[in-house]
């Protein structure tokens, strides 16, 4: 059978239910191989996220036309034709005709015949659905919607699900080590500054830029921590947990590619990624190094000097909660034992880098999570076990307040006197 983009969804779900990869490393992957145009292909990203984001909805159509089981593979196909004739415009005919193809000889009638039952019940399946709780009605598990609930409230928990549903915008931020703003949106037609940046863009098609090394894919709530920071050029910088870069390439052009920036990572492969980003954005005043911060052995293996740092920047592991409409899959992923061990991970982490700090310098803990775990907590257990760090300032940002990824990050400062 001859590609189509429906077909590469098809694929791609399967893949995604039979194993381990995330969603956007089987996109990376599969689609990028694909042979079918640019438009074709972004219809079936289109699909294929569609439905891992609404796959407790579209479970609850099918349960809805179909009393009956229904294998893996036919409830794959259900998905993605539900998710075409209920949620999206595409044209009826050729979203049930094109689904219907793509099953085996022995399940098409009843793929066929359950599609075109929804097209005719659309009005009953929409309204059974808008009486279901928001865990259903969001594709979002219970856990999460009980969690936040208590830590938001009920009104922004629905503005936070609605915004985890909808497709993100891609954002870049312009490499002001090889461009200006001003040089930046001449060169690129269509690229608009967002409001109240300097340096982050809008732009339909970042394809060149991006080659070109002008600017880098980041959504603005990226800065916080960075600009919390506030390092000059000249100063020694420690960024943790590094790759894949976006926050030490900006670090660099704060510091105008002046002074030393060690980068650590524990994963070789994302270094690696991270070295590239850095060659094609003209960094020069970065050195990398692989390190685990849960290992005394390799902490003391790299070349890392006690009290050797003016400024840290730890953006550690988290849940990712924040930017959860961009880790499509994340969702299904999570559970609740993760948010405590997170902290328990973010504290180690923490601890180890610690040391590294000058008297009189600053840290700066970040993360992309909206859990109180992983955020204020870790800051007040940390503050608790070390005297010589206060809190000078933090902020976050909120999809539903902000229209923003998810971020926190706070800025500690340690004594003079480093005690």
């Amino acid at each position: 059978m001859k590609e189509s983009s429906r077909s590469l969804a098809f694929a791609a779900l399967k893949r995604w239910r039979n194993g381990t990869d995330f969603a956007d490393k089987i996109v990376g992957e599969s689609f990028a191989r694909s042979p079918l145009a640019s438009s074709d292909r972004a219809f079936a990203v289109e699909l294929f996220y569609g439905v891992l984001r609404n796959l407790t909805l579209l479970d609850f159509w099918i349960a809805q036309l179909r009393s009956e089981p229904v294998d893996p593979r036919t409830r794959d196909l259900l998905r993605l034709g539900l998710y075409q004739v209920l949620l999206i415009e595409t044209a009826a005919h050729a979203a049930v005709f094109e689904t219907v193809e793509l099953a085996p000889a022995r399940v098409r009638s009843l793929v066929n015949a359950i599609l075109r039952r929804s097209l005719r019940e659309k009005l009953r399946l929409t309204n059974a659905a808008a009486a279901e709780s928001l865990s259903v009605r969001f594709s979002t598990p219970a856990f999460l919607i009980e969690k936040w609930s208590g830590q938001f409230g009920a009104a922004q928990v629905v503005k936070l699900c609605q915004w985890n549903n909808r497709p993100p915008p891609v954002y870049v931020r312009i490499n002001r080590l090889k461009t200006t703003a001003a040089e930046f949106l001449i060169r690129y037609p269509g690229s608009a500054l967002l409001p109240g940046t300097q340096n982050f863009v809008r732009l339909p098609d970042p394809f060149a830029a991006l080659e070109n090394g002008d600017c880098y894919i980041q959504d603005p709530s990226t800065a916080l921590a960075c600009e919390l920071l506030r390092p000059r050029a000249g100063e020694s910088v420690l960024d943790a947990c590094a790759a894949p870069g976006g926050k030490t390439i900006y670090l660099a052009e704060m510091m105008q590619n002046e002074g030393a920036i060690v980068v650590a990572d524990l994963n070789e492969n994302r270094l690696q990624r991270l070295r590239d980003n850095l060659a094609r954005l003209e960094v020069r005043n970065v050195r990398t190094v692989r390190c685990d911060w849960r290992d005394e052995s390799s902490i003391q293996s790299a070349p890392f000097r006690a009290r050797s740092f003016d400024k840290i920047l730890l953006d550690a592991p988290c849940t990712n909660t924040g930017v959860m409409r961009r880790r499509v899959d994340l969702r299904w992923r999570l559970r609740p034992e993760d948010f405590s061990r997170m902290h328990r991970l973010q504290l180690e982490i923490l601890r180890a880098v610690v040391p590294l700090l000058k008297p009189g310098g600053s840290l700066v803990y970040s993360t992309c999570s909206l859990e109180r775990e992983e955020n204020a907590e870790v800051i007040e257990t940390f503050l608790g076990e070390e005297r010589g760090f206060r809190l000078t300032r933090f902020e976050e940002t909120l999809p539903f307040r902000d229209s923003l990824d998810g971020a926190f990050a706070a800025r500690l400062e340690l004594s003079a006197s480093g005690s």
